[in-house]
């Protein structure tokens, strides 16, 4: 027995426990390690001098403490075992247990139970028996923990079978509620697939002897989890394993790192990796499982003899064998540079893995390709791009081992980064691959599917560097496409192709279609129709990668209609000079009767959104059927046309905006004119509004109520800013982190018959009223605008001229957004 004497009190540990947290001598697993051992010997101590030599007892340390892990805030795990002694004086025995860990203030999760008890738990609850996995002696009768020790691991081998694929289950459930670690921007570092609890289920299936887990990277990922833990446990002071985003700063300079996105990384390269290992080792137990049930059966077909599984061949050196793509026996990739990316296409384009154990091999011997690469690396590559989902799983197999990297020496600069804008569901790298996925359904659409697909694999590959990345990654894919042997032509394309991947969506929801000049710029950029029908499918597949935020029907019409004014120039015809549009028989109508009534009317018409059209030429039977795009995929939001006649009178713009906001109505596009009245109606004008809204949920609101609300907030009586503070104080509990301040700008020359100013800023209900009171309240007046909402954000183009119809002047325009700029950050 130990000398109880030289035990630390409660309070000695304590101070030591303060001491070893805060003098930052030791840090990472060290740390961890010095803190287990302090609270052992602390633990001991209390067991020692509670139990007074009493035998058939122990204390057990299980689940992460068992593994000798905790972090500054981590529950102490405690099972209390003894033999069925006497209930009174066991009771006693662990009050004198709990109670001074609680006085402490640390969190306890503790039982107390027989050997037999112990076993009943674990066959019910899965949880308990992964704790029990490593449980760890501390004090007591040590027999009693190594006899339990034995008998836990003996009934988890023996029950393997049936008890993994209730363990994947529920890592599959966890993945599902908690995301996946490697692309959440405010992970969870135990939860979330391939986070810390995926690294023990690892564990569980290694103590199993049914599979082993890769090794390679395995350690270092889960010890920069829990170093990251640590870090966040000691800035936060609480038990906490969420990253949340006001945390990260201080978190990776707890960890001396340069700042939150280089902290990101580092999390996503870990959960990568355990993700990777994750995924070869289920389909590892699900092979064996399935072998060992086909035993006996194919045992009974062959009278006892062995079988060798059949070898399928797939490409040149490239075979299947049980379900996996392997390398044939004569394969040499030491002589073969193509071999790594035939190998890939061929696995991709069976929809079949590569097996972990030939990338290896790949990885170790493949000789690299010479620069630029033969014709047949290229094809192979862009046909690996052309696969579809499957080829997402062959990138990751390809990217676990290095091989990426090898290929796209570029690729390292986006290779896990963080995307800090919620409408991207993905890293930069991960985009990359999903907007290629994208692109291999839209191949049909264009002449160079080639092209296509490299695109897309490249299009924000500028990301990884200073400055604008459609300007940085020009220069980096041409680079790339002349290394993997693409002519100068085609390499022009791809770098024009990346340079613009913006501007048709840009343009179609920030400016006016119907102006020359908006669809000239476009042309001149663009160059060729084949480059912007490349440029139509790489937007949409871009969009579609991007996150659901990105892309809708509204969307998809917006951008094909501007691509066919686009295509028109392009093929020598045009666009006429807009002049002033005839007003409609009830356009003129309204007109007629807002002048006689003195108010506004209304007319509000339900009209389905828009399917996104394909490219102009196309046959309409050659669209794919299961495009996400398609029209036949997604449901129509109810949207609705709105014309509105008012009397031509100050404060039309914001009173409209208003009361659509009061209405949860939201605004596609919005145009506003003065129609003069005919001589025998009366003289004067009205002005005529013709917007597109969407109802945000439920159903359109009655076209009376919407004139009654109008007629009130133009008369007065009505106080639309009221009504939306009111509505914004009773939701302000929901807001998160503060957003990024607004940022208005004049575009430059982008209309030669209205000064468009640009709106970048945080969406909110009521932000286009407060656009249209500051835009009045200037002098300025509303010809159209153009609305755009990517997720919080929302950009916002208005093309404003004077009183006379004319552009504004220079200097009035750069007051202007000034003006507008600090009214928003009010």
């Amino acid at each position: 027995m130990r000398n109880q004497a030289e035990k630390p009190d409660p309070g000695g540990y304590a101070a030591a426990r303060l001491r070893l947290l805060t003098a930052g001598e030791q840090s990472g697993p060290p740390r961890r390690a010095a803190l287990a051992a302090l609270t052992d010997d602390w633990l001991a101590g209390l067991f020692d001098r509670a139990a007074e030599g009493r035998r058939g007892v122990s204390l057990v340390a299980v689940g992460g403490y068992g593994r000798g892990e905790l972090s500054p805030r981590s529950d102490l795990d405690l099972l209390l075992l003894h033999d069925n002694g006497d209930a009174e004086e066991i009771a006693t025995l662990a009050d004198r247990l709990w109670y001074p860990v609680w006085d402490l203030g640390l969190t306890l999760d503790h039982s107390v139970r027989t050997p037999a008890e112990v076993r009943r738990a674990a066959g019910e609850d899965l949880r308990v028996q992964l704790g029990l996995l490593d449980a760890r002696h501390l004090a007591g009768d040590r027999g009693l923990t190594a006899a339990l020790r034995t008998t836990v691991l003996a009934d988890w081998r023996n029950q393997a079978p049936k008890r993994l694929p209730e363990l994947q289950d529920l890592c599959t459930e966890r993945a599902r509620r908690h995301g996946e670690l490697q692309y959440l921007l405010e992970p969870d570092l135990k939860e979330a697939h391939g986070g810390l609890r995926d690294a023990t289920a690892l564990r569980a299936v290694a103590a199993s002897w049914l599979a082993d887990p890769p090794r390679k990277g395995l350690a270092d990922a889960r010890r920069r989890l829990l170093d990251i833990r640590d870090a966040l446990h000691l800035t936060t002071g609480r038990a906490t394993d969420r990253l949340a985003l006001e945390d990260q700063d201080q978190v990776a300079a707890e960890l001396g790192l340069l700042d939150a996105d280089a902290l990101l990384r580092q999390v996503y390269e870990a959960a990568r990796v355990l993700s990777y290992a994750g995924d070869l080792t289920w389909r590892e137990v699900r092979r064996v499982l399935k072998a060992r049930a086909a035993r006996p059966r194919l045992r009974a077909l062959l009278g006892g003899g062995k079988s060798s599984a059949e070898r399928s061949p797939l490409a040149e050196g490239v075979v299947e064998q049980d379900g996996e793509v392997v390398l044939a026996l004569t394969a040499r990739p030491e002589r073969d540079p193509v071999l790594l990316l035939r190998a890939a296409a061929a696995a991709a384009q069976a929809g079949l893995p590569l097996s972990p154990h030939a990338v290896r091999h790949l990885a170790a011997t493949v000789c690299p390709l010479p620069t630029p690469w033969p014709a047949e690396a290229r094809e192979q590559f862009v046909t690996l791009l052309g696969s579809g989902r499957p080829a997402v799983q062959v990138w990751t197999a390809l990217e676990a081992e290095g091989l990426i990297t090898r290929l796209l020496p570029d690729w390292e600069r986006v290779r896990c980064r963080p995307q800090r804008n919620a409408v991207h569901r993905w890293t930069v790298d991960r985009h990359l691959v999903e907007t290629a996925v994208h692109a291999s359904a839209l191949t049909r659409r264009v002449d160079r599917p080639d092209l296509l697909l490299v695109a897309a694999l490249l299009h924000d590959i500028g990301k990884g560097w200073p400055g604008d990345h459609s300007t940085v990654g020009e220069t980096i894919a041409r680079d790339v496409a002349t290394r993997i042997g693409f002519d100068h032509a085609d390499a022009a394309v791809l770098a024009d192709l990346v340079r613009h991947h913006l501007l048709l969506v840009k343009t179609a929801t920030r400016r006016d279609l119907d102006d020359p000049a908006t669809v000239r710029s476009v042309a001149e950029a663009v160059g060729t129709r084949s480059t912007l029908e490349l440029l139509h499918a790489l937007t949409e597949a871009d969009a579609l990668a991007t996150g659901p935020a990105a892309w809708s029907s509204w969307r998809g019409f917006l951008v094909a209609d501007l691509v066919r004014r686009v295509s028109a120039v392009l093929t020598g015809d045009a666009p006429a000079e807009p002049g002033p549009a005839e007003p409609t028989a009830e356009q003129e109508r309204l007109a007629v009767e807002a002048f006689r009534t003195g108010g506004p009317v209304l007319a509000l018409h339900a009209r389905p959104e828009p399917p996104a059209e394909p490219f102009a030429g196309e046959h309409p039977g050659e669209y794919p059927e299961t495009h996400p795009g398609g029209p036949s995929q997604e449901p129509a939001p109810l949207g609705a046309e709105l014309l509105i006649a008012v009397p031509d009178q100050p404060g039309v713009l914001p009173a409209v905006a208003g009361v659509l906001a009061v209405h949860r109505l939201t605004v596609r596009t919005a145009g506003l004119r003065a129609l003069d009245l005919p001589d025998d109606v009366g003289d004067g004008s009205v002005l005529l509004l013709n917007w597109r809204v969407a109802a945000e949920y439920g159903s359109l609101p009655p076209a009376a109520r919407l004139r009654a609300d109008l007629a009130r907030a133009l008369d007065g009586s009505l106080d639309i800013a009221v009504r939306l503070a009111e509505r914004d104080a009773a939701h302000r509990w929901r807001r998160g982190a503060a957003a990024p301040p607004p940022r208005v700008t004049v575009a430059p020359a982008a209309s030669r018959h209205a000064t468009v100013i640009e709106v970048r800023a945080q969406d909110a209900p009521g932000l286009l009223f407060r656009i249209g009171r500051a835009l009045e309240k200037a002098g300025a007046r509303v010809r159209s605008m153009h609305v755009s909402t990517l997720g919080a954000n929302a950009v916002d183009a208005f093309y404003v001229t004077t009183d006379a119809g004319e552009p504004l002047p220079e200097p009035d325009a750069t007051s202007m957004a000034r003006m507008l700029e600090e009214t928003l950050r009010a």
